[in-house]
């Protein structure tokens, strides 16, 4: 997704983080208030990159890995609890989809060498997922099956562009936080019908650099899930990087979806879901009561209102 051109008087602020480009867009405000926002928001994402991420040793991510087939539980912080109890809900919700064990499974998918796994080492993969395994008392959480793991990747991302966004509304300043396409709208105080809208721009699955739609959001977040981000093609059949927890087989049917919600969290989290559903998805989301811009196989869009 792309933030609109900025309007005179707007400023923007990039940054990489979290293996993305990204960046924090401004409307009005003192000059020097708004960089000193920026700096907090900015710093606050680097905050959670390093706390959870699993290519730091010294992540709370690493820890609990590294425990893993061990019988002892890892104690965590108020936040970390916070997660993963927001990740247990949706594994709850989406009938097991969204599963924050199955980074395991880019064990045995190589996109980048276009290579289909063996029935053999993914039923070995298979049989170290599954959040339903996981021991999970707050504050303790276990992993019972050696080599489990989990992973932030699903929506660490979503979660710091809320974070990022909650800091620059408290300190009044109007904002887009945009982490490489997860977006959140700061907005100080509450944003009513009379709000200035943000032009966002959802990217074309087929065609890169290019937006095959647009929306109009006051606040919230937006969050999109497609089958163009990682992805090979082999024998006519296009092969993308997320995966089914119950087959550990990528999903087939969508282009992408993009969720519009009160966060980017949640609308983060619903898109991946609704990746899943397959040709269930427009009713899963319509019962989560989300707005949502889709792009089916053949391209079409189909859109519920915000």
């Amino acid at each position: 997704m792309n933030a609109a051109a900025a309007s005179p008087g707007d400023a923007a602020f990039e940054f990489k983080a979290m293996g993305t480009l990204c960046v924090v867009k401004t409307r009005g405000g003192d000059e020097h208030e708004v960089r000193a926002a920026v700096d907090a928001a900015i710093a606050e994402v680097q905050r959670i990159e390093a706390k959870y991420s699993r290519y730091r040793p010294d992540s709370i991510v690493s820890r609990i890995n590294a425990a893993a087939g061990s019988g002892e539980a890892v104690e965590v912080d108020a936040e970390t609890a916070d997660l993963l109890s927001f990740a247990a809900s949706m594994y709850e919700h989406s009938d097991g989809l969204f599963d924050i064990t199955t980074g395991v499974l880019r064990q045995v998918w190589d996109f980048r060498a276009a290579r289909l796994p063996q029935a053999g080492e993914l039923r070995q993969v298979l049989a170290r997922l599954g959040w339903h395994k996981v021991e999970w008392r707050r504050p303790l959480i276990a992993l019972p099956v050696a080599g489990m793991e989990i992973d932030f990747g699903g929506f660490g991302k979503e979660y710091a562009a809320d974070r990022a966004g909650t800091l620059l509304a408290e300190r009044g300043v109007s904002a887009l936080v945009n982490l490489g396409g997860d977006l959140r709208i700061a907005a100080p105080g509450a944003a009513g019908p009379d709000a200035a809208a943000w032009s966002l721009g959802i990217a074309h699955p087929r065609k890169p650099g290019e937006v095959i739609a647009g929306i109009e959001l006051t606040g919230g977040g937006l969050a999109t899930s497609g089958d163009y981000e990682r992805y090979f093609e082999l024998d006519g059949r296009r092969y993308c990087h997320i995966l089914d927890p119950h087959t550990g087989w990528p999903v087939q049917h969508w282009q992408s979806i993009s969720v519009c919600a009160p966060s980017c969290l949640a609308a983060g989290a619903l898109s991946t879901v609704a990746m899943l559903k397959g040709a269930q998805a427009h009713d899963f989301l319509r019962d989560q009561g989300v707005g949502f811009l889709s792009v089916d196989p053949l391209g079409q869009i189909h859109q519920r209102t915000y």
